[in-house]
């Protein structure tokens, strides 16, 4: 079964009826893979095949159709060289970071 189409603020989503945009990022960044997606073009422009083996070899069609969604909500952009994040992806990525920093805090609270 396809997924909706890719959420965007001001229209429902997953968990708001008014489409927050907040709620509306959640619902995008909640697809499967689509964080590892994101964490993997951290690191620069990267072609397809490579981009899929640092996915631990996703399929294509999941890969392709994340690429896909992330182009269309801007966060990543295609070029001949390759997927690279966009300025609002990079962004993104930077609001991620203090996520991280908390999931490396729970992952040793929970370790003591």
């Amino acid at each position: 079964m396809p997924e909706d189409p890719i959420p965007r603020p001001g229209i429902p989503v997953r968990g708001s009826e008014t489409g927050r945009p907040l709620m509306a990022a959640l619902d995008l960044l909640g697809r499967r893979w689509t964080l590892r997606v994101i964490w993997e073009l951290r690191q620069g422009r990267v072609g397809f095949r490579e981009l899929q083996r640092r996915c631990e070899r996703m399929s294509s069609s999941v890969l392709s159709t994340r690429l896909g969604e992330l182009t269309e909500a801007r966060i990543v952009d295609a070029t001949d060289d390759g997927y690279h994040l966009t300025p609002l992806g990079e962004d993104l990525l930077n609001a991620l970071h203090p996520l991280e920093n908390w999931g490396l805090a729970w992952e040793k609270t929970l370790n003591e």
